[in-house]
């Protein structure tokens, strides 16, 4: 009988040491596994922005296991966070080594680099080293229609005041419509930093659905004759009487000019703004900056990208996730996502009513900031309906502005409500 309650201890201690019991005691860390597995087999399988999709939901995965501390433990709205003993301290006033022993890597991670706001903006300058704006300055007057995607970001701020968030968390939810991750996150972190971890998801998430919103919108707004309109031919009927007769010397002084005057006029979007267009600056300049372009877009992005995508992932846990608060973000993130695309969409079809030459309204619906996917999709929906009919260069003009776009739109919404 000893020996049988020795045996049974010894199991016990071993049941108990698993993540096993934990999992029987709490199912739904069953569900956020299996969303794990379902955004690795987009990411993986799929291509669906595996650069962002596979490091988030690997870090979902990892955050999920009972007694592996790798979740992110989110502060309160005063800033205060419960300690694995029980105890609650404000965030801000534990030095990081405390913060990584008593909370574990990734929440160093988190507070170190997400929540200090750090990352979006080195993230942005590495965009804007990747970015090229030839096609926006070749086709300037297409940029109107990235601005007119921000249209999401301010609908859906309006709804969701509505139905009750604060319009803070209302600005943070409605500039997920901008598609853009770093954006999101820097906004979020301004205005409602509680909710950095659904919103960051959300976010992420949608842009690397990019494949499947874009077709969905597309096919429910606009006609198979609209989506035939060739540019090109257009272009021959109505050619453009403007030259750029030095395109390299427009691109160097236009990084320079688009942060003097964001700075003048909405400073609070300089951080994004100034530092994708230094990006883009040091890329365009050429030769005497090859070095800093190369480590901005290579090293220092991918590097920033791994953190990023791990931390966010980390942030979704069983207990942040599953819960109708989160659940609401995450389908008002869908809402402002879809508008954005649609509003793009229903300013081109005003265009057309009124101008000769026509546009395709696939170059609306690429005033997100999702550079290049979106344009990539929208090219693959013409080429359905006309193989030679490739739109390309002329969606990259609007998603490249949509990028600005919704840079500008947060600094706005940060100027307003900050």
């Amino acid at each position: 009988m000893v020996i049988m309650d020795v045996i049974y201890n010894i199991f016990d201690r071993l049941y108990t040491m698993t993540a096993f019991s934990d999992i029987v005691a709490d199912p739904t860390f069953i569900v956020m596994y299996l969303l794990a597995f379902g955004l690795l087999y987009l990411g993986i399988v799929k291509k669906y922005e595996p650069l962002l999709l596979i490091p988030i939901a690997f870090g979902v995965l990892i955050a999920n296991f009972p007694g592996g501390d790798m979740g992110v433990i989110q502060a309160d709205s005063q800033g205060f966070v419960t300690l694995p003993d029980g105890t609650k301290e404000i965030i801000w006033d534990m030095p990081l080594h405390k913060i990584a022993h008593e909370l574990g890597l990734m929440n160093f991670i988190y507070y170190m680099l997400i929540k200090t706001g750090l990352l979006p903006p080195i993230i942005f300058m590495g965009v804007g080293a990747l970015t090229d704006f030839g096609p926006m300055l070749r086709n300037l007057k297409l940029a109107i229609f990235g601005a007119a995607a921000q249209m999401g970001i301010f609908s859906v701020l309006i709804v969701s005041i509505l139905v009750g968030f604060t319009p803070q968390e209302a600005a943070s939810l409605g500039i997920i419509g901008g598609a853009d991750g770093p954006t999101a996150i820097f906004t979020t972190i301004k205005l409602a930093p509680h909710l950095l971890g659904p919103i960051a998801i959300a976010a992420y998430s949608y842009m690397a659905l990019v494949p499947v919103i874009i077709p969905l919108v597309v096919k429910c707004f606009c006609t198979k004759q609209e989506l035939m309109i060739n540019m090109k031919e257009q272009d021959k009927l109505y050619p453009n009487n403007t030259e750029i007769r030095n395109l390299r010397v427009l691109k160097i002084i236009f990084p320079i000019a688009v942060t003097t005057i964001v700075a003048l006029f909405v400073p609070t979007a300089v951080p994004l703004v100034g530092m994708l267009m230094f990006g883009n600056l040091i890329k365009e300049v050429g030769a005497s900056t090859s070095r800093l372009y190369d480590v901005a877009a290579n090293s220092i992005m991918n590097t920033a990208t791994i953190f990023l995508g791990l931390s966010v992932g980390a942030t979704m846990t069983a207990k942040a996730f599953l819960n109708v608060q989160t659940l609401g973000i995450v389908a008002g993130g869908f809402c402002a996502f879809a508008l954005s695309i649609a509003s793009g969409i229903f300013m081109v079809k005003i265009w057309n009513i009124f101008a000769k030459k026509k546009i395709n309204p696939l170059i609306g619906a690429t005033g997100l900031s999702a550079v290049p996917m979106a344009s990539r999709v929208c090219n693959e929906i013409s080429t359905k309906y006309d193989p030679k009919n490739h739109v390309l260069n002329y969606c990259m003009a609007s998603n490249i502005a949509g990028v600005v776009g919704s840079a500008v739109a947060a600094g706005v919404l940060i100027s307003f409500l900050g």
